[in-house]
């Protein structure tokens, strides 16, 4: 995955869905004196997909706190107009720093289709809060395949995103991707529905062509939803053994660590905070599940 672009300093829109910037700290709701010792870094997406970023990040930086937003109330993204998806993200951005007991020290944006539609105007809201991005791993993708046939499974508002477009335009001579729409698949992963992952899996890779190592066949095959790679276990079948499936939760981890002003100094394990504006026991379910945590999920109205 190409490393994210250090946050800019551009002109902030102006209009009602602009939010102040957050110059320092100081600036912020008082926030207790543990809080500001070990400030959290925020984590969002439209349901438990971004967990598969939030596990890449805990290994990385196992010191530091996190705190994990699943907007499920909202989802999905894929298939929601960018006005709404970046209305979302502003939401949840501004309540992520403002509010007393979180006031992140950063913000993972653990969402492809979020992070096309909104990182560039919550980057021109937030000059001063470092924001990293996810977006289909499709240079890693490249550095594997041998064939130079690439598949890519994403969300219909990641592949017909403006940065989306530029990324594959950027490295068409490269390799030729065969991109795919997978409508209705984050949603079946979001309620864990074994049956419609199967179908809709063997449907969305049997419209891409054949997978194989051979010249002509599919050898590598981009996962590009953060939904994607806890459907993996069925994936794998339907391609066959030989062909890489690949995301972007390393690459994304360590892109964090990069632009972290400074690392805990603490040598017990971080905590993660859990909220959803769904049902949380989906949220609980899959945390426990994927990632081993057994955390209590808060309801989250905003």
């Amino acid at each position: 995955m190409p490393a994210a672009p250090a946050p800019t300093s551009p002109a902030r829109p102006s209009g009602k869905n602009a939010l102040p910037p957050v110059s320092s700290r100081a600036s912020r709701s008082p926030v207790p004196e543990a809080a500001r010792a070990k400030p959290p870094i925020g984590v969002f997406d439209s349901g438990v997909g971004g967990l598969s970023i939030l596990k890449s990040l805990r290994a990385e930086l196992p010191h530091e706190d996190f705190v994990y937003v699943a907007d499920s109330g909202f989802a999905p993204y894929g298939e929601r107009d960018e006005g709404f998806v970046v209305a979302r993200a502003r939401t949840i951005t501004r309540h992520l720093l403002r509010e007393p007991q979180l006031a992140i020290q950063a913000l993972v944006i653990a969402c492809n289709t979020a992070t096309a539609a909104a990182i560039h105007l919550l980057r021109q809201d937030q000059p001063d809060l470092p924001i990293i991005g996810v977006e289909p791993a499709l240079k890693p993708a490249i550095a594997l395949s041998q064939t130079r046939r690439i598949g890519v499974m994403a969300t219909r508002g990641t592949l017909n995103s403006q940065k989306f477009k530029a990324l594959l335009a950027g490295l068409a001579d490269q390799a030729q991707f065969i991109c795919q729409p997978c409508d209705g698949l984050a949603d079946a992963i979001e309620r864990n529905d074994t049956a419609a992952i199967n179908e809709l899996g063997r449907q969305y890779t049997g419209a891409m062509g054949q997978f194989g190592t051979q010249a002509g066949d599919i050898d590598t095959l981009v996962l590009g939803c953060t939904h994607y790679p806890f459907a993996s276990e069925q994936l794998q079948p339907l391609v066959g053994s030989g062909v890489r499936l690949v995301d972007n939760g390393e690459p994304v981890a360590r892109q964090t660590r990069r632009m972290l002003a400074r690392l805990s100094s603490d040598s017990a394990p971080g905590q993660c905070l859990l909220f959803s504006t769904g049902d949380p026991a989906i949220l609980q379910t899959a945390a426990r599940h994927w990632l081993g945590l057994g955390v209590p999920v808060k309801r989250l109205r905003i």
